[in-house]
């Protein structure tokens, strides 16, 4: 019963609004079609009667030239009096002669030659019934002075036309006719077509709901209900994908905790056990501790972060800061694993004052984040380039390496949560979303832009803060007690380079 009350809502809600439309396409298809040829009809009319009227105004303007005889061999012979009848009107409104060789027995009703009487353009039209016949007539006036010519007028018969109109309005016809027939037939499994479905995706979108994300629903039909299971499928394959990133994220931060952490335990045993260890040997150990140790704690924070970014509970602690003094901090971090690495890294600090609004250790650790993936990426001998420009009201930063670059089929994902465009470099894959949306939280933005193979650039766009009005136009330069980071030996910050050589 109930399948019953929906097939006749359909057929009579449907299928009534589908006639209402066919109905329509048909009736504009037969006035548009009607016009589309009647308009072909006058132009071809209008195209041959300014050839004529030129003509006849060079016989007019010749004196050597018989004119009557002229326009008597241009009517007789005219080249298109199969299809149209050419005429000539004199002055009194009687037809001269004809392209046919007849003249009409009696006066003619010319509407279209009024028309031209009265037209500022010396053209008349008109369309209509003669001896029972369809037809377009076209006056032209013929302005000269010392003729009895008044116009030439052109009568076609619309016969043809309006057969061929018709026929293709009755074809149009026929497929409408074809198209509710079938609509009618095919109803009824339509119907079904939609309720069966639904039990099936009902149970489908349970079985995703419990976990199982292999669970696929067969789209039978490119309708709403196949729509449908295309958009459950893909909820299912993004669920996996993302179950697939999960899982592939804890085990590459479980793989890049155990690093450090062996390599700590290692030189921690060697240290201990070894009772003769040398000072060397002691010094490269600790070294290799301590930086493992400050890699553990990065990553932790990392972490840390995301977490709180994942739950909306990040928090800035806002204030003034010097932009440029945080990022040569961050530079000087990986001084020393880039010379170590055999990678060149250049930063050439501008020497201004560039006031920002910011969280001072969430934007420090933006430019390490953004550091150590362009040294994560690259190899020995490429090279990282660090540059800062002030642009009007904004401050750009710019991390520049020559590494292996991302390819364009992952560069739109590159900062989505957990994703890894090489998995054979180290990271967890959050670095990047993290400072994405530290840098949003500044009112900032963070793009990205490589090409794979050439290298990887970073650009990191942070809003200046307002200075009062008595303050210069200009970024003032850097105070002289203004703290600077602490530095190796020898290590200016005004312009860092490493090389093979060292610093």
């Amino acid at each position: 019963m109930a399948m019953k009350k929906i097939t006749r809502r359909w057929l009579v809600n449907g299928l009534g609004v589908i006639f209402i439309i066919l109905l329509a396409v048909v009736i504009a298809f037969s006035v548009g079609i009607r016009s589309f040829y009647y308009s072909s009809v006058q132009q071809i009319i209008m195209s041959r009667s300014t050839v004529i009227s030129t003509l006849l105004q060079t016989y007019a303007q010749d004196s050597s030239v018989n004119f009557s005889q002229e326009l008597q061999n241009i009517v007789e012979t005219f080249e298109n009096r199969q299809q149209m009848e050419l005429m000539a009107i004199d002055t009194a409104g009687n037809v001269m002669m004809t392209s046919s060789g007849f003249l009409p027995s009696e006066a003619l009703e010319m509407p279209d030659f009024l028309d031209m009487a009265s037209s500022p353009t010396g053209v008349g039209f008109h369309q209509g019934r003669l001896n029972g016949e369809n037809i377009m007539a076209v006056s032209v006036a013929f302005n000269s002075a010392n003729e009895n010519l008044a116009a030439t007028r052109y009568v076609v018969s619309l016969e043809q036309v309006d057969h061929q109109i018709n026929l293709l309005t009755a074809v149009v016809g026929l497929i409408c006719l074809a198209i509710i027939l079938f609509v009618v037939f095919s109803s009824s499994y339509f119907i079904n077509s939609i309720v069966n479905p639904v039990s099936e995706i009902g149970s489908t979108a349970r079985k995703i709901a419990q976990g199982d994300f292999k669970a696929r629903l067969e789209k039978k039909n490119d309708d709403e209900i196949g729509e449908l299971c295309d958009v459950i499928n893909y909820m299912a394959e993004e669920l996996s994908n993302s179950e697939k990133l999960k899982n592939d994220f804890i085990s590459s931060v479980s793989h890049e905790l155990r690093t450090p952490l062996t390599a700590i335990r290692g030189w921690g045993e060697t240290m201990l056990l070894d009772g003769d260890i040398d000072r060397a040997t002691l010094e490269t150990g600790m070294g290799v501790i301590m930086r493992e140790t400050e890699r553990l704690s990065g990553m932790v924070e990392e972490l840390l972060d995301f977490s709180r970014m994942q739950s909306g509970r990040m928090k800035l602690i806002m204030g003034k800061m010097d932009v440029l003094a945080e990022l040569s901090e961050a530079v000087i971090m990986y001084t020393e694993r880039a010379r170590r690495e055999g990678m060149l890294l250049i930063y050439d600090e501008p020497d201004l004052f560039v006031p920002v609004l910011g969280d001072r250790g969430k934007l420090r650790q933006v430019f390490i984040n953004v550091i150590d993936n362009a040294l994560k990426y690259s190899d020995p001998g490429d090279t990282t380039t660090v540059t800062a420009r002030v642009l009007g009201s904004e401050i750009a930063i710019e991390v520049e390496d020559t590494g292996c670059g991302i390819s364009q089929a992952d560069l739109p994902k590159i900062k989505t949560k957990f994703y890894k465009a090489n998995l054979t470099r180290r990271g967890s894959g959050i670095g990047l979303a993290v400072a994405d949306e530290i840098v949003m939280m500044h009112g900032g933005r963070l793009d990205v832009s490589s090409v794979e193979g050439e290298g990887t650039t970073i650009t990191i766009t942070l809003p200046i803060m307002e200075r009062p009005e008595e303050d210069s136009t200009q970024i003032s330069e850097a105070p002289a007690d203004r703290a600077e980071p602490v530095a190796p030996e020898g290590l200016h910050l005004s312009k860092l380079k490493i090389d093979d050589d060292g610093l």
